[in-house]
């Protein structure tokens, strides 16, 4: 069984197994997540890295095909059981895309969104979040002037903060990333990674990443990855440098994938 970081748990799972249809895209992934730290997955293009933390906010619900045994509990809840409540799960941990996807509105009605979606009306309760939020996502020294533009306006970095902000501004314990910066250049990429870095003083970070350098970069631990399996879990530092599994040893040395 893979190692896990020891306590001040936010998610853990047992034995957690995931099929569309017949396919068995998980198997058997037993892992913990620590609170206030990033913790990335890495391992080759179809190895359940994006199905894993989608199953964190239950997206895979979308899915008619999807079929999940196992056990998955955050802050000691399991997700799963009968009396979980999908909307405040959601609420709870929010999610970063692989691109950019502002909406087709304002950079303040970006961030405003969610926040009206659960009640929020009053303007300078609004105004307040967005400014905060985009603070948080180290967006508003850029933006303050622009915040009636068209979110599209924005440059492909910019954007991927904004969609960052608008997660933040519903307030979740969990922040989810499948490859925040697979579609941006190496400054914006610095900048994300800088950002992350920042976020896990407020917030428990997973992110997916097929670089395994930003992974060595901006994570407190590590998972691998492979065929469904996660293969070898633990500190970063141990997974890149003294990894125990053969697998693990192959895949960070560049000997597959």
């Amino acid at each position: 069984m893979p190692d896990a970081p020891s306590d001040n748990l936010v998610i853990s799972t047992s034995n957690l197994n995931l099929w569309y249809g017949e396919k068995q895209a998980l198997d058997g992934i037993t892992m913990a997540v620590e609170k206030n730290r990033v913790t990335a997955l890495i391992g080759p293009s179809g190895c359940g890295k994006s199905t894993l933390i989608r199953v964190f906010n239950r997206m895979n619900d979308l899915i008619d095909s999807c079929r999940v045994e196992g056990r998955v509990l955050i802050d000691g809840e399991d997700i799963y059981g009968p009396s979980a409540d999908v909307v405040a799960i959601r609420k709870k941990i929010g999610m970063v895309f692989q691109k950019p996807n502002p909406f087709p509105k304002s950079v303040y009605e970006n961030v405003a969104y969610g926040p009206r979606i659960h009640g929020v009306t009053e303007r300078k309760e609004l105004d307040r979040i967005v400014e905060a939020s985009l603070r948080h996502a180290a967006l508003w020294t850029e933006v303050r002037d622009r915040l009636h533009d068209p979110a599209t306006s924005l440059s492909g970095g910019q954007q991927q903060r904004l969609c960052i902000a608008r997660c933040l501004a519903v307030e979740p314990e969990i922040i989810l990333m499948d490859e925040p910066c697979s579609a941006l250049d190496p400054i914006a990429t610095a900048k994300i990674e800088n950002l992350i870095d920042i976020l896990k003083r407020d917030y428990t970070v997973v992110i997916v990443t097929h670089n395994m350098q930003q992974a060595a970069r901006v994570s407190d631990f590590t998972g691998f990855m492979y065929l469904g399996k996660l293969i070898e879990f633990g500190g970063t530092t141990q997974i890149f440098e003294n990894p125990r599994e053969e697998l693990t040893t192959n895949y960070v040395t560049g000997r597959f994938g």
